[in-house]
């Protein structure tokens, strides 16, 4: 029979088709035949970017230059532009106000073919400490409220450019889902005084359900009420709203963890294309009690079609306890 099952901080619900119930090798995967042509994002074209605002270089070597290990430009087709002032007002019952904001490409890697998967660990953190250093540079911009980032994999998740890269928006808004999470949280808090990702990250480690690997820093588990088959979230066990608190040690745990999390998917879904997105507090919040930073890992396997648009449901058909046990015995590639 089918479950409804309610996303304990969203209240969103979510229908488990068990009836649909899938097998990995049963998700279509289509295989990129590859975007092809010319790459700005490569070594030796960074002529073609807009200059770096970041980058993890070989010392002493230039900037806009080669040797770099990391890149962090401006998008050179933004969604949000940096100069100018909000000029908030109202027109009539309608809100609106200038597309002020930062739009900044990570480039990951000066390898074109070098997949984020594949990564080692210390890659991964070099990727996270640019996240982190950028969200403290763009808080001291008073027009920024929140700073979002994200990673599009593949072309069905979006991504335009093969090269491996992340993308992060500064915005003058807290955006919806993050107002959400917040508001579900601080309503956990109010009633009962704890953090409601604490809560459900103990009851997992008690479980052993949905977990899909841990160390002694971070936990990576499946939702009670995933969006989408193997959806999965990375959170640090100790509470922390600001992911940009972590030091080096601690980006560095996250790393080893969030490799063996893509690595365990990718094998047991080769070339499955992907979305990860950061939800971090607020800027200049200073911590919060009642919520915890984390990742978003979202396979791009099912699609949104009118009842989903029309109800606000998603319907997955993998159980995510299932979908634990398969990346669970899954091989780690090394």
């Amino acid at each position: 029979m089918p479950e409804l099952r309610k996303d304990p901080v969203l209240g969103r619900w979510i229908i488990i088709s068990k009836e649909r119930r899938k097998r990995p090798t049963d998700f279509p995967v289509e295989v990129a035949t590859g975007i092809g042509g010319f790459c700005p994002l490569c070594l030796g074209n960074e002529s073609f970017t807009p200059p770096e605002v970041l980058a993890f270089r070989d010392g002493g070597l230039p900037a806009n230059g080669a040797g770099w290990n990391l890149r962090v430009v401006p998008n050179k087709f933004p969604a949000l532009i940096i100069e100018g002032d909000l000029s908030k007002e109202g027109v009539g019952l309608y809100d609106r106000m200038n597309g002020i904001g930062a739009h900044e490409v990570i480039v990951e890697s000066p390898d074109h073919n070098h997949s984020f998967a594949d990564f080692s660990p210390a890659e991964i953190a070099l990727v996270f400490k640019a996240y982190k250093e950028r969200i403290i540079d763009l808080e001291k911009d008073q027009r920024f409220r929140y700073v979002m980032v994200f990673k599009n994999h593949g072309q069905a998740a979006g991504a335009s450019l093969e090269h491996s890269h992340s993308q992060l928006i500064a915005l003058p808004i807290l955006p919806r889902m993050i107002v959400s999470e917040l508001e579900g949280a601080r309503s956990h808090y109010k009633y009962k005084e704890r953090c409601i990702f604490c809560d459900i990250i103990r009851q997992e480690i008690q479980q052993k359900e949905r977990i899909v690997c841990q160390n002694d820093r971070f936990i990576s588990i499946m939702p009670f009420a995933p969006r989408t088959p193997f959806e999965m979230w990375v959170l640090p066990k100790r509470h922390s709203s600001a992911f940009y608190s972590q030091d080096d040690s601690e980006l560095y745990a996250l790393a080893e963890l969030f490799s063996e999390s893509l690595r365990r998917l990718c094998t047991c879904i080769p070339n499955v294309p992907y979305n990860f997105v950061l939800h971090t507090d607020p800027l200049r919040s200073g911590g919060l009690d009642y919520f915890h930073w984390h990742f978003e890992i979202v396979p791009k396997l099912t699609s949104i079609a009118g009842f989903e648009w029309g109800s606000g449901f998603y319907i997955n058909p993998l159980p995510p306890e299932e979908a634990a046990l398969f990346l669970r015995e899954s091989p780690v590639t090394p």
